[in-house]
């Protein structure tokens, strides 16, 4: 009778926590499912294009050629959850790549300090943004939209035709590898192998404290079951692009790239920034109720103006990056970076109304993007096709979002 009783106790826990696992999970439905979408997506395309899109150095190349976007995003995602929007990004990737340019070849600055003056000029030309958005009340949309039509037109004045860069060092920011002082493994980088099980240990190790920091606060955590799927699943994806980045380069130069340290470095910073901050908290609150924050305390015009220069921040890393990986400044260089960092923000999850959205949901976004424009283009897909069906996946996203809000009002 007992044994009965236990048995029955021990089925009923485990519809509970199946039930649990369920909700938790369609509660989520939308950080899931965006996840879940880029995976179908990167194994199709894996299969179409005959096992190319997934070899070590065309990986490589499709983080290199993405980092524009993935940088873009970290700022666009905040810009668009405060409710406004920056549509000067693209044209400040061309001005400021310009301007470094210039610095470099035309007038011997070295190629450090130049990249320091185009971080200032980016500042600067954040803080004219952010002034007037923030205390001149003119919409984000339409100062950024005279940006990008300024900011293009002096690109065009002081570029010319182009500005080729002739700095190898400048130019390995986007082509170099960090040294492999480890050696290797048969064909494969130690070192990206050390670091690739330090950053699932670490991932590991945060799931575990922030169950521990939720259930301290007396709340409840996530089903544990749901943890270690999360677990699994990182295990996988941080293991396989381990082993991709392991292989990639050649010789002495394989392993992990100067861009992708880039690329990580401001992701873990802002998503702190954004997660873990007092201005971060009042980023949500303003995009969520303006008014209300206002009452509350918060200086909302100092939220948009601070948001405004770290975009002016970003933009500039995004040209110093673009530049490098180009090795030449031309008047066209930017051109549409504001759509689909806009795009990366949406398809991964942001609130079209603002309030609502996150830095890791945008790089997800980012790569969406980035698999979608790869895989069309080792297929030899014509580029106005690739544009099209990049149109039809932001469409989707956002209607996606639209249709589960109404449903859950």
């Amino acid at each position: 009778m007992a044994t009965s009783t236990g048995t029955v106790t021990q089925k009923a826990a485990k519809k509970v926590s199946d039930n649990t696992l369920l909700s938790t999970i369609m509660g989520n439905i939308r950080q899931y499912g965006i996840v879940g979408a880029l995976i179908i997506i990167v194994l199709a395309f894996q299969i179409l294009t005959g096992g190319v899109l997934l070899k070590p150095n065309s990986f490589v190349s499709l983080l290199q050629q993405n980092a524009y976007v993935i940088i873009l995003a970290i700022g666009m995602v905040m810009v668009i959850i405060a409710t406004h929007i920056d549509l000067s990004v693209g044209s400040l990737v061309a001005f400021i790549g310009g301007v470094c340019a210039l610095l470099m070849e035309h007038y011997g600055v070295n190629w450090l300090l130049a990249i320091l003056i185009s971080i200032i000029l980016g500042l600067v030309i954040g803080v004219w943004n952010g002034f007037w958005v923030a205390y001149v009340h003119i919409p984000g949309f339409i100062t950024t939209l005279a940006g990008m039509l300024i900011f293009r037109g002096l690109a065009t004045v002081i570029v010319g035709e182009s500005v080729p860069i002739t700095s190898r060092d400048f130019r390995g920011i986007a082509s170099n590898y960090v040294p492999n002082f480890l050696g290797f493994i048969g064909d494969m980088s130690t070192l990206t192998l050390v670091v690739g099980a330090a950053v699932f240990a670490l991932f590991v190790v945060l799931q575990f404290r922030s169950r521990a920091k939720i259930a301290k606060s007396g709340l409840e955590p996530e089903p544990m079951s749901l943890t270690w799927i999360k677990i699994v699943v990182a295990a996988l994806v941080i293991g396989f692009v381990t082993y991709l980045l392991s292989l990639s380069g050649s010789g002495e130069n394989g392993g992990i790239p100067y861009m992708l340290i880039i690329v990580g470095v401001l992701v873990v910073v802002y998503n702190f920034i954004l997660t873990r901050t007092v201005f971060g908290r009042h980023v949500y609150a303003v995009g969520g109720n303006r008014k209300a924050a206002r009452l509350s305390g918060i200086d909302d015009r100092k939220v948009d103006f601070f948001l405004y220069i770290h975009m002016g921040f970003l933009s500039a890393v995004a040209a110093v990056c673009m530049l490098s990986r180009l090795a030449s400044a031309t008047a066209q260089a930017g051109m549409e970076f504001e759509m689909d960092a806009i795009a990366a923000c949406f398809i991964g999850g942001t609130a079209v109304t603002g309030g609502i959205g996150t830095i890791p949901g945008a790089v997800v976004g980012a790569f969406v993007m980035g698999v979608i424009n790869q895989g069309l283009s080792i297929m030899g897909v014509d580029t106005a096709i690739v544009k099209t069906i990049k149109g039809l996946v932001l469409l989707g996203a956002v209607a996606v979002d639209l249709m589960s809000k109404r449903k859950k009002g």
